[in-house]
């Protein structure tokens, strides 16, 4: 693409709508060396929802059909953020009109739509992305380094673990995320997916998996109002059936050989948001754990005896990815800085040409291990990924 400037239209305007627009916004404050995103127009199904977003978030205008965005010429860019049931449409009728993509996760309802997105979007020839963020926390760009660089050795074990709470009261209403129409599946695909990324890009492919999952409350109230991941409802009133899982969990055999164990829950209580994993490798360990983001626990294992054990790393020093932009050493940054980080990574692959990462391709490989574990779930036996 080549140009400094990259003209937004967004499809979106709640909890990842949010999210964008402060990326957007504060992108240029903080790299001002990547091409400037300009946001032009927001779309929402609501009309005074929508107004007050782009009034909110700071957006030119706002419309709420997003066949527009498609028709103006001073949009580069649709950066897809609603409901999951809406991605593929919009997704390939922006690439047929020559728009660059930005898609969060998980990229469709079903590995067959996320294959057809990818493909419109590699025949139209547009950047394509799926919006992974937590690839872009600094100590995870660390514990990739140190993995690439072989200082942890051959890798034997990921094992992960993605833990929130916020549907524990069975009175909690029937949210768009809790129904298998619009959101594709529960826990699995929205924080499963996050895991399976991880994996991919920390240790490599997964070749063939075993899982089970459980819907613990099977009916809710329907809901008066939805926004992110809360609503509003009667718990008196009219109910609807729970269809998705609200806790996953899976065991994977990496083409590399290692081992690998994953839990995706909603429904555990004091976990807000517990992102975490644990990497084993002959020469060394780490863990993460987004509820202290800016830490990495690092293990070698030819450290002397005397002082052989984790150390906590704070990966906020000018040595580690992103941080020369922020604050000095030691000033902590937030979970604001994933979607930043993120979309200087977009910016700068749109300025200069060249793919995204991660993009459509990465996010077809995560949905091709989501549904790899739902086909083991229903058949009870190990699937290779290959299969599906």
């Amino acid at each position: 693409m080549g140009k400094r400037e990259v003209r937004v239209g967004m499809v979106g305007y709640k909890f990842m709508g949010k999210a964008h627009s402060h990326a957007y916004r504060d992108l240029p404050m903080f790299f001002p060396q990547t091409a400037r995103p300009v946001m032009k127009l927001i779309c929402g199904r609501d009309e005074a929802g929508v107004k007050q977003a782009q009034q909110q978030f700071g957006w030119e205008g706002c419309v709420t059909d997003w066949r527009e965005l498609l028709r103006r010429d001073d949009i580069d860019l649709i950066d897809i953020n609603a409901p999951s049931d809406a991605h593929k449409e919009i997704a390939i009728a922006a690439a047929r009109a020559g728009k660059h993509l930005f898609c969060e996760k998980p990229l469709a309802l079903t590995l067959a739509d996320a294959r057809d997105m990818l493909r419109e979007a590699e025949a139209a020839g547009v950047t394509h992305m799926v919006g992974f963020n937590y690839r872009f926390a600094p100590a995870v760009q660390l514990a990739k380094k140190l993995i690439a660089e072989g200082r942890l050795g051959r890798i034997y074990h990921f094992r992960a673990w993605f833990l929130q709470d916020w549907i524990v009261d069975p009175d909690f209403p029937l949210v768009w995320r809790l129904q298998k129409e619009v959101a594709g599946s529960g826990s699995h695909g929205d924080l499963g997916a996050h895991l399976i990324d991880l994996a991919h890009y920390l240790v490599g492919g997964i070749d063939e998996v075993i899982g089970m999952s459980e819907t613990f409350i099977k009916e809710r109230p329907l809901p008066s109002s939805m926004t992110g991941l809360s609503g509003k409802g009667s718990k008196d009133g009219p109910r609807g059936e729970v269809n998705v899982d609200d806790a996953t969990l899976f065991l994977a055999r990496f083409e590399s050989g290692a081992l690998g164990s994953f839990e995706a829950t909603r429904f555990a209580p004091g976990h807000r948001c517990t992102n975490a994993f644990e990497i084993n490798g002959s020469l060394g360990s780490v863990k993460f754990d987004f509820e202290r983001m800016n830490e990495l626990q690092v293990y070698f294992t030819g450290d002397a005896d005397d002082v052989q054990g984790f150390r906590r790393v704070l990966a906020t020093d000018p040595a580690h990815a992103y941080s020369e932009a922020w604050w000095p050493p030691g000033h902590t940054i937030g979970y604001e800085h994933t979607f930043i980080h993120e979309t200087v990574e977009l910016m700068n692959a749109l300025q200069e040409g060249r793919r995204a990462a991660p993009d459509f391709a990465d996010g077809v490989k995560c949905q091709q291990v989501l549904e790899a574990v739902d086909l083991s779930i229903a058949e009870r036996r190990w699937i290779k990924t290959s299969e599906v």
